[in-house]
């Protein structure tokens, strides 16, 4: 039996979908929201709505932005000769945090799980490929995470990339298997650039 009126309780249902947010924190933030006044949860709902339709993925490296290509990509301060792959646009900003990777990247939007049923086909590994057909890549560093999956990737990545002449690297593992690059600390991430292998 719930003590909340239905909309408050379809409220909490919503926050509960959210990742990482459990019952009791969706308790708190729906009883927040409700204690807004009106500007300010119109202000919310219209940042929500507007995050949904300007936001778009870069057609080059697939980071979630407002301009195409996305300021990373279109910036002349950029290294255009080395890629970072990743597998999530979260993990950009974790190693845009450290100030000292200076080329560009791309996002694979996931790792190859056949357990998943994921496959190489279901990332963006194709458009990696064809970035590569452009003489000026000189170094694709791979900085998926440490898991099997992440592994497994990285693999794939090598044997694919390797034969069209160009330097493949993996981020040292200065982060623990397990780990994800968005939670990683600054210093962790900066040794393990700096401690990368090629594959």
């Amino acid at each position: 039996m719930s003590y909340y009126a239905p909309s408050i309780e379809k409220l909490i249902e919503s926050f509960e979908r959210l990742p990482s947010i459990g019952h009791k924190t969706a308790v708190r933030l729906a009883f927040h929201m409700l204690d807004l006044n009106q500007q300010e949860t119109e202000e919310f709902i219209n940042s929500i709505k507007e995050a949904k339709e300007k936001l778009k993925y870069c057609s080059v490296c697939f980071n979630i932005t407002d301009t195409d290509p996305c300021p990373i990509c279109s910036s002349p301060k950029r290294d255009q000769s080395t890629i970072c792959v990743v597998e999530d646009v979260r993990d950009i900003m974790a190693m845009e945090r450290t100030h000292e990777y200076k080329g560009v990247y791309h996002v694979l939007h996931g790792t190859i799980s056949p357990m998943n049923g994921i496959g190489p086909d279901d990332i963006k590994i194709k458009e990696l490929i064809s970035r590569l057909s452009n003489d000026q890549i000189k170094e694709v560093i791979i900085a998926t995470n440490p898991r099997v999956e992440g592994e497994a990737t990285s693999i794939y990545l090598s044997k694919i990339i390797k034969p069209l002449g160009v330097k493949v690297t993996r981020i040292a593992h200065g982060i623990p298997v397990g780990g994800d690059l968005e939670y990683t600390d600054e210093i962790t991430l900066m040794k393990a650039m700096e401690g990368r292998r090629e594959l």
